[in-house]
């Protein structure tokens, strides 16, 4: 199983890494990554991406969340949106986490996708890594044009496990 991998930064903090190759070209997959009607299904927020650096951001309980994990429905988080350049770079603060997406042509027409999230705490690192892993089931699941028949709740659930332990 391809799982992220987890390291840390020059400052201290943790990377959780994420490295996928797509047959589809970077404007498809940038599209992926920030049409606010795709992430629906995947992204584990609801937010409304303002694609201009120094956007403010708010993200909000997706219905999931509030079902399974009690979180109030009123809940929002803040941020800020760093960087952007179309089917290249997209980074944004969540809170103090941040978000770097990075999509690199792979010279035959196809691209590979990173998704670093940088966070203060490892243990964080490792429970955000089966939600991502799910998303990135369901966003190749998109970019092939594949029915999503499945719950990337229920499968992050089922990932968590290699994550929690990612030697075993």
């Amino acid at each position: 199983m391809d799982i992220g991998t987890v390291s840390r930064t020059y400052d201290g903090r943790v990377a959780l890494r994420f490295e996928r190759a797509f047959p589809q070209p970077p404007e498809q997959v940038w599209r992926a990554i920030t049409d606010p009607d795709l992430l629906a299904t995947w992204f584990p927020a609801r937010v409304n991406l303002v694609l201009e650096p120094g956007a403010q951001l708010q993200f909000s309980a997706t219905d999931e969340q509030i079902r399974r994990f009690a979180v109030p429905a009123d809940h929002t988080s803040q941020g800020t949106v760093i960087a952007v350049r179309p089917a290249r770079v997209l980074e944004f603060m969540w809170d103090a986490d941040v978000l770097h997406w990075e999509l690199v042509p792979d010279g035959s027409g196809g691209c590979y996708l990173t998704l670093t999230h940088t966070t203060d705490d490892e243990e964080d690192a490792y429970a955000h890594g089966a939600g991502w892993h799910a998303g990135f089931e369901v966003l190749e699941a998109q970019l092939e044009g594949r029915p999503i028949d499945w719950s990337p709740w229920d499968r992050a659930a089922e990932l968590a496990e290699h994550y929690r332990n990612p030697a075993g």
